[in-house]
């Protein structure tokens, strides 16, 4: 099987070429997204692999099918860059990676946590300019505070041990009651009541067309005044711009962002150089209660590596025609 790889920079091939040695395809690399004017590069592949901005809809999905592609593999958990009605109706087949490391992403959203209410990010920056004052770097004890995860998924359920090891009260959302989340002692409540009574929410769910924008003005109206807000799942869960408000207002206290809805033109990529047309990414960089990671909560070695072998080993069973659980058509 010969597989095209988008998106996919140096950090990420490595694993991907260790892991491959096991398996051997015939791998060709490509740093830039999938979309409609790269599409055509995949002619003659068997299978595509794809990361979470690559833009797999139907326009492109009829040119991979043109040139004979029959797998699409994502290298991911989330698949709302891909049009399943296109793939289906096209014959082409989907896998994903629903869990490589979940503790990876848990501890990066804990990190954020920590970051922004110990003023880490600033402090750094002081004392490089030797500013030993310690004014404006006042946080609080996360040990008896109330958390509010919403999404008890393998990495909601991660984050959920993290907190409770800092002591922290915990409420969940989620449609489905994981026995696990119980276990640590998480009591699920109604998404008004966890926006109500929690001093930090983190959301770990993926997105679809029920949930887009879940956080907005008025989920914001329902909440402490100074909460914190950290979103390592998707961007399209919070609407920024009603998250700006949010912060003018002084209702959000502390946002942190490892996504963004409008990313796929932004992140993976250096942009040092460029200037960038995004009016709403620079007012919520440039709040000093704001900290905005590219995308890199997964990125860990553990992770890679897993990400690697599920990848391959999805795609091997393909070939074989064996049955593959990571399926989603």
């Amino acid at each position: 099987m010969n597989i095209a790889f988008f998106s996919c920079q140096p950090y990420m091939q490595q694993p991907f070429a260790e892991q491959n040695a096991r398996y051997g395809f015939d791998i060709t690399w490509f740093e830039v997204r999938l979309e409609a004017h790269t599409a055509p590069l995949c002619r003659g592949f068997d299978a595509v692999c794809v990361f979470v901005n690559d833009k797999v809809d139907a326009e492109v999905i009829t040119v991979l099918a043109t040139g004979g592609v029959k797998v699409i593999a994502l290298r991911c958990a989330g698949y709302n860059n891909v049009d399943l009605d296109a793939a289906r109706a096209a014959g082409i087949t989907i896998v994903r990676v629903p869990a490589y490391s979940p503790e990876a992403v848990a501890e990066h959203t804990v990190g954020l946590m920590l970051t922004l209410n110990r003023h880490i990010h600033k402090a750094y920056q002081r004392t490089r300019d030797a500013n030993f004052s310690l004014n404006g770097l006042v946080g609080f004890n996360m040990h008896g505070k109330t958390a509010g995860v919403v999404g008890t998924g393998k990495i909601g359920v991660a984050t959920l041990r993290i907190l409770k090891g800092l002591g922290m009260t915990l409420l969940v959302h989620d449609p489905y009651q994981n026995p696990e989340a119980l276990a640590l002692g998480a009591r699920y409540v109604p998404l008004a009541e966890l926006f109500a009574e929690a001093d930090v929410i983190s959301l770990h769910c993926p997105l679809f067309k029920e949930n887009y924008h879940l956080l907005n003005r008025d989920s914001f109206a329902q909440m402490k005044d100074g909460v914190m807000i950290i979103n390592t799942s998707r961007g399209g869960l919070l609407n920024a711009e009603h998250a700006i408000e949010a912060i003018n207002g002084g209702k959000i206290g502390a946002l942190g962002l490892d996504v963004y809805e409008e990313e796929e033109n932004l992140f993976f990529v250096d942009k040092s150089s460029e200037i960038i047309h995004d009016d709403t990414f620079h007012l919520l960089s440039a709040y000093p209660n704001v900290i905005m990671t590219g995308h890199q909560a997964f990125l860990t070695r553990e992770a890679l590596a897993a990400i690697a072998d599920i990848t391959l080993d999805n795609l091997q069973r393909l070939s074989r025609g064996e049955p593959c659980d990571n399926k989603i058509n």
